[in-house]
């Protein structure tokens, strides 16, 4: 029945003169999402309007739950296009629509016409009024609700006329790379797969950092990392994803520094090398899943002095949510599962039993400086010897 979808936008409707840009993005995306199913789309716009255009046969859920990921997007509309030949066409058309598309017909719908071409001989009023009238006839059984009714025919007087009746909700935001581009510190938990998910609904690029200590941590702890990228990558699009040896790092912080500072130490190693390798490839920005008091790290005082050794911005999506709150978005994402998987990483493999939660940032400094014959040879190596996966969804 449907051979195209109707795609709405809601912010990019107000940006302007730049517009075109945010709707050449969000058709560059949605023609990505679409290669991914079988069928082929032809994706264009017209006058605040983008559709997506079925040229060959393809299933219709696999579709749809292609676009529900593609950030921009606030309602996708099965549509039935057809050519003005004329209101008498047109009315039988919306009567075929009603009845293939609502097999029982009891229920209080409306219709709401907009004339986008001002020379059709009707007005929308007229047009509501005479279509309201002629399904009536043809199906007694439903019956007019203009207030609140079950089901909203929309009719657009268009180039083409446009025909629905269902508006399956979007993810919203902004479409992905129109905002910069960011780096991801990616661990195997639940939070920080969230905050890539929730800075990449804004437009930013994701490129992601995850911390490797084998043989502490396990090729399967990787292959976690991996796999949540993937998941990630659903909404995001590609993903390099940077694994980085911390092995000798971590162990020469453990050897010459009090273990109640371990985590914050090795923290701080972290998103310097993070912010490196986010330098490297025009990175404006760290992004981490760090939620303010979740653990001995994210406290104010820890956030202040792991902050403290980078010159890029840190954005945290999920700062101020509690767990509870992180996990229902994991969930509907679909990386809650893959998240809670028993595979370790780096940052629970090295934790100490009793870590500092209110840590001195001058304290940590100084103690920073039992790594000094080291921790640049150390530090170069990593970010050379770094392994670089594009990861897809």
């Amino acid at each position: 029945m449907y051979k195209a979808f109707l795609i709405k936008y809601g912010e990019i409707g107000v940006k302007g003169k730049n517009r075109y840009i945010f709707e050449d993005a969000l058709v560059k995306q949605i023609r990505y999402a679409l290669k991914k199913i079988d069928g082929e789309f032809v994706v264009s716009k017209e006058n605040g309007r983008i559709y997506a255009t079925a040229k060959t046969e393809f299933d219709y859920d696999e579709a749809v739950e292609a676009l529900k990921t593609v950030f921009g997007i606030i309602g996708i509309c099965p549509v039935v296009q057809i050519e003005d030949h004329g209101f008498d066409d047109l009315a039988d058309q919306v009567i075929k629509y009603i009845d293939m598309a609502y097999p029982d017909k009891n229920f209080t719908f409306k219709v709401n016409a907009r004339r986008a071409r001002k020379n059709y001989p009707m007005d929308s009023m007229q047009i509501n009024m005479e279509l309201g009238g002629r399904l009536l006839d043809a199906f007694p059984e439903m019956k007019v609700d203009v207030h609140k009714p079950e089901v909203l025919l929309q009719v657009e007087i268009r180039n083409v006329i446009n025909i629905y009746s269902v508006e399956i909700p979007g993810p919203g935001g902004m479409p992905v790379g129109t905002a910069g581009k960011a780096m991801l510190l990616l661990s195997g938990g639940i939070d920080s797969p969230v905050a890539g998910y929730m800075v990449a609904k804004r437009g930013v690029q994701i490129e992601a950092t995850y911390f490797h200590a084998p043989p502490y941590t396990s090729e399967r702890a990787k292959q976690k990392v991996i796999d949540l990228a993937k998941l990630v990558a659903k909404y995001a699009g590609p993903i390099m994803l940077n694994v980085v040896n911390f092995t000798d790092i971590q162990l020469a912080i453990y050897e010459k520094c009090p273990h109640d500072e371990l985590t914050i130490i090795m923290r701080r190693y972290m998103m310097k090398i993070a912010e490196a390798l986010g330098e490297e490839t025009k990175c404006t920005g760290l992004v981490t899943g760090e939620s303010i008091g979740q653990v001995a790290s994210q406290t104010m005082q820890s956030l202040y002095c792991t902050n403290e050794v980078c010159t890029m911005p840190v954005f945290r999506p999920v700062i101020g949510f509690d767990k509870q709150e992180i996990i229902d978005i994991s969930e509907k994402i679909g990386t809650y599962e893959t998240s809670i998987q028993p595979f370790e990483d780096c940052c629970t493999i090295f934790v100490a039993k009793h870590p500092v939660t209110k840590p001195n940032l001058g304290i940590i400094k100084r103690h920073e400086h039992n790594l000094d014959e080291v921790i640049d040879d150390l530090m170069k190596t990593a970010i050379e010897s770094t392994e670089k996966i594009l990861v897809h969804a």
